[in-house]
């Protein structure tokens, strides 16, 4: 290379060292950042936080046809723990969410839109934070999307470190209950705002949900285990607030 063609690359090789050094920082920052938790969320709030750099996810439209028959799901229903890392189609990932917990009806009793699983007075108490390989998002069930809360791969302390592959999973799903929702629900069953009873409604709706999970997850040959995971520090990690508990989790990916 002479002089005048070394003068003329100068300016290229430049902007190349400086990208590089971008994106290096911002890698290094992404690893040191991936287990903060995000800044302070306002109650019933699912905005993220400014330091949460993903990106809402659009769920493409969940196909309800296809897959066994309900009562050859139930008898292929099982718990399976060791879960390959094979990542789940969009399509998957849609159905999954729709037949967790998604909207099935626009109209139910009070108004509200129905879903896949029952809940005391149509209260909907439940949240499902979806921890996948990039971050945390929460299904917003009538938007149909998933909305990001946290960054940073989450799944092992999801799993709590209990035997098997889920910490490679390709999903694992966190159930939360919003006390505070109770109290919106726009009719009342008996003693829905005494603290025992609620927590026999948000327990039993979280098996509701987790059973359709199961139930899903055997008709489309899936992989799914419903186990306890790390409350304290998931609490923390998605940046709960008081009305919020964690309760268990549930993973969901092909058999290894």
């Amino acid at each position: 290379m002479n002089r005048r063609e070394l003068l003329k690359a100068v300016p290229a090789i430049a902007v190349l060292a400086a990208t590089a050094s971008g994106l290096a920082e911002d890698s290094a920052s992404g690893t040191q950042d991936s287990g903060k938790t995000p800044g302070p969320a306002q109650a019933g709030a699912t905005t993220p936080s400014p330091a949460v750099r993903l990106e809402p996810i659009a769920l493409v439209k969940p196909n309800t046809d296809g897959g066994k028959s309900v009562l050859a799901s139930l008898l292929d229903r099982k718990t399976t723990r060791t879960i390959s890392d094979k990542q789940l189609p969009p399509q998957v990932l849609s159905n999954l969410l729709w037949a967790a917990f998604g909207v099935n009806r626009e109209n139910a009793r009070g108004g509200k839109a129905g879903r896949t699983a029952a809940s005391a007075s149509n209260s909907q108490e439940i949240d499902i934070y979806v921890a996948l390989s990039e971050g945390v998002y929460l299904y917003e069930a009538v938007k149909h999307c998933l909305t990001p809360v946290a960054d940073g791969d989450f799944r092992a302390k999801v799993g709590r470190g209990r035997r098997g592959s889920g910490a490679t999973a390709p999903v694992r799903l966190i159930y939360v209950a919003d006390i505070a929702k109770f109290a919106k629900a726009q009719f009342q069953e008996p003693g829905l705002k005494d603290a025992d009873i609620q927590k026999s409604y948000y327990f039993v709706g979280t098996g509701l949900i987790a059973g359709n999970v199961y139930l899903f997850a055997a008709s489309q040959g899936l992989a799914a285990w419903f186990h306890n995971c790390d409350k304290p520090g998931l609490t923390k990690d998605l940046n709960l607030r008081p009305e919020q508990r964690v309760l268990f989790a549930q993973t969901v990916g092909y058999p290894a």
